[in-house]
């Protein structure tokens, strides 16, 4: 069957229809092409039209007359449309003028800087000049750092290299800075939260070490889509952009479906597992050979589809290699290969996370199957994004789970087709950062006491780095004279630097595997988990945590493994109050992450048929907290018993039900937050729930949540109501089973006193 045949089935087919919650046919775009701008040199045209590109699109001629206009741009059109050349195409033919001229690309993932360096070095030597195009990263040999420092035209790295091994050495980086003209940022999307605000603090230095060295670089910035594509690059940047947003590119014809699974137990409110109902989705596709990708929300779920797509290859008569994983923790050789063979068309299906969210070239999908909602409109357009880069028809379907979120939009679609998609959010002023990267800029270059940095002179910062002997006060300057490299102790991604290695014991000759990020691995390999890894099985046999490996053996087993973590807070200030029917405040706090039990889960099923303890330390994490408390008033009423029990309850589900409508109000991805409630609050003495923020330090989401009470009581209040369980479910205030009989009414109750609080005349 073609993908068209398939398509039609799936809305013929009754059982199969009834799960359609949206249809949407997206019709096809011709292109709009462009001549080649005048300034343009001949034999750099001469060159792409050797390349089969006879003229540009609309957009891709806009960015090269405002680049050579002097503009700082960001470039914000569909995947697979050309954004590449909107850099290079403008750079290629400054070097050509100026042979001593100089570019710097920054890529957020070594991924992608391999595939665009590639494609970048294609053009260069279709145009047979001598620019000299070079990756500098972890893996670029010692030998070979000195040549790139001294004659790479072209200098493509990513923001962790720039702030640990170029901007502290840039005397070693001399030609680079005294001629760089042009920084390219790709993905400018990913730059957001913590990590977004310590790459704007990178972005701060360069500038210094520039202006030092008497350059004054373009930016030439590229994004999928967000809401706020300009004003987070001038955030970003510290510098007036130009939006090019209006692309030239063509598109084929798009179906976009939403499915939710048909609810199989009523009582509980729970829904057929989402992943099964991808399986049954993907058998069509991989019968008829039509090249899948399927999201999932997690590494475990990522692994599990693989594990679902290899049996159904294997049901087709088909050769399971054409059915691979992509995830973070592969070597880079296993990822490389991926990438190759799907290029090469070898590999028909690949069950990925967001990690093949990005512009990696992984060749012409025609179907996007995602597992659950990603959590925000801009990721799901851009998952979605990722089949159909030809003008053939294509489609993408979202499957949803039990989760609210998903529910929601199951319930409410025009809220994805019709709403703008979230603004990226970043604080590079947060205190913890902007100290972080003072440190590093003292150490680059001393600073002027009426230096500014960022909008303002960092006075009270510098004062206290005095006090802490980590700089010294000359009268006019600031000098670094601590002992330690600042870079090297600062993760530009607020997460520790290091990894657990995981080694695999099973032949005489232990070889590793992969690896897994120190806050996950807890969760993945503790002692007795079951480890999956291109759809392949290892048992953990031992976890050495203080040497950051984990030891494991080939298995064949038909369950996989699933951690808890208790999660306790602590609150250390309180920024701000406000009183009610639930008094709220919000705040500095310390997050402590437990690691308790994990489950055996069989596959296929999900059924529980075993647990154990997991032994391992407790870690901590600063950061800032939104918290609403029961007050005195609700729970003295006489119709109501108030036991613990109950109090749990009702906590549970306001909890569940706020933190699943806090992200449509913040614009954030629901991963950016987490919840704890306590019966009894030893900051508040009172029933309290907290939504703090998972990244260190916060952004401002508790700030925001803060403010946006009144919106969010009165949304929560509005989902629980027009649910049609009778005691709750996944789906409004969490199972039955967490909430109680008593719990949905109960926070019902407390939420429409809220609500009439709120709307009361003052």
């Amino acid at each position: 069957m073609t993908l068209q045949q398939i398509l039609h089935h799936l809305r013929a087919n009754p059982p199969r229809a009834s799960r359609i919650a949206a249809w949407r046919e997206i019709a096809a775009q011709p292109a709009q092409f462009a001549p080649f701008p005048s300034p343009v040199s001949p034999e750099l045209a001469a060159a792409l039209r050797r390349r089969g590109i006879a003229s540009l699109y609309s957009h891709q001629a806009d960015a090269f007359t405002a680049v050579h206009q002097g503009q700082n741009i960001v470039v914000v059109t569909p995947t697979a449309s050309g954004k590449t050349l909107c850099y290079n195409l403008p750079i290629l033919n400054r070097i050509l003028e100026e042979p001593g001229a100089r570019a710097l690309y920054l890529f957020p993932t070594k991924a992608l800087s391999a595939d665009q360096v590639d494609e970048l070095q294609q053009l260069v030597n279709t145009l047979s000049a001598d620019i000299k195009t070079y990756t500098y990263d972890g893996d670029t040999p010692a030998s070979a750092r000195r040549a790139i420092r001294a004659a790479g035209h072209v200098v493509v790295t990513n923001p962790d290299m720039l702030h640990t091994a170029i901007l502290p050495h840039h005397t070693k980086w001399l030609r680079l800075f005294e001629n760089l003209r042009y920084v390219v940022i790709d993905e400018l999307h990913q730059y957001r939260g913590v990590f977004g605000s310590h790459v704007a603090n990178v972005i701060r230095r360069l500038h210094r070490i520039c202006r030092f060295y008497g350059s004054a670089p373009q930016f030439i910035c590229t994004s999928a889509t967000i809401g706020n594509p300009q004003e987070h690059a001038e955030r970003m940047l510290g510098q007036p952009v130009t939006l090019i947003n209006r692309s030239g590119a063509p598109s084929g014809e798009k179906v976009i479906a939403f499915i939710n699974p048909p609810v199989v137990n009523r009582e509980l409110g729970i829904r057929r597992d989402t992943l099964l109902e991808i399986r049954d989705l993907a058998s069509d596709l991989i019968h008829n050979a039509i090249p899948t990708i399927v999201f999932g929300r997690s590494r475990l779920a990522a692994e599990l589809l693989t594990t679902y797509l290899t049996d159904l290859a294997r049901e087709h008569g088909q050769d399971p290699a054409i059915v691979r994983g992509y995830r973070a923790g592969y070597l880079p050789s296993e990822r490389r290969a991926i990438e190759r063979g799907l290029r090469e068309g070898t590999i028909r299906a690949v069950a990925a996370t967001n990690a093949l969210e990005l512009g990696v070239d992984i060749g012409q999908l025609s179907v996007a199957l995602l597992a659950g909602y990603p959590g925000t409109i801009a990721s799901t357009w851009q998952q979605m994004g990722r089949a159909g880069r030809t003008t053939d028809l294509s489609a993408a379907c979202l499957v949803a789970t039990s989760n609210p979120l998903d529910q929601y939009l199951m319930n409410h679609p025009e809220y994805f087709f019709d709403q703008s998609p979230e603004h990226a959010l970043i604080n590079p002023d947060n205190l913890l950062v902007l100290t972080s990267h003072l440190k590093c800029a003292a150490f680059e270059l001393p600073l002027e006491h009426a230096e500014p940095y960022g909008a303002t002179v960092p006075l009270e910062v510098m004062r206290h780095l005095q006090s802490e002997r980590i700089v010294h006060d000359d009268g006019q300057r600031w000098h670094y004279v601590a002992e330690r490299f600042p870079a090297e102790e600062i993760s530009l991604r607020a997460a520790s630097t290091e990894n657990v290695v995981i080694i695999d014991d099973t032949d005489p000759t232990p070889h590793v595997v992969g690896e897994v990020d120190l806050a996950s691995a807890p969760a993945l390999v503790h002692e007795h988990a079951i480890y999956m890894h291109l759809g392949r099985q290892y048992h953990v046999e031992r976890l050495d945590w203080p040497q950051r490996k984990a030891y494991v053996k080939r298995v064949e087993v038909d369950y996989y493994t699933d951690a808890e973590i208790a999660v306790g807070i602590t609150v250390l200030r309180e920024d701000a109050f406000a009183r009610g029917r639930l008094p709220r405040a919000h705040g500095d706090v310390v997050v402590t992450y437990r690691p308790t039990i994990f489950k055996k889960l069989k596959l296929f099923t999900q059924e529980n048929i075993g647990w154990g303890r997991i032994h391992l330390p407790e870690t901590t994490m600063h950061t800032t907290s939104a918290w609403w408390s029961i007050g005195p008033e609700s729970t003295r009423t006489e119709s109501i018993p108030w036991t613990n029990d109950r109090l749990q309850g009702a906590l549970a589900a306001l909890s569940h039900a706020l933190h699943n409508i806090a992200p449509l109000y913040l614009m954030c991805d629901p991963h950016d937050l987490g919840r704890v409630y306590e019966i009894r609050s030893p900051h508040t003495g009172a029933p309290t729930i907290y939504l703090y923020e998972r990244a260190p330090g916060g952004v401002g989401l508790a700030e925001r949540s803060f403010r946006l009470h009144d919106e969010l009581i009165a949304s929560a209040r509005d989902l629980i109501a027009s649910c049609a369980c009778e005691w709750g479910c996944p789906s409004c205030v969490g199972p039955v089973l967490d909430v109680g009989s008593s719990g949905k009414a109960d926070c019902l109750n407390l939420l429409r006193d809220a609500c009439a609080t709120a709307l009361a005349p003052a």
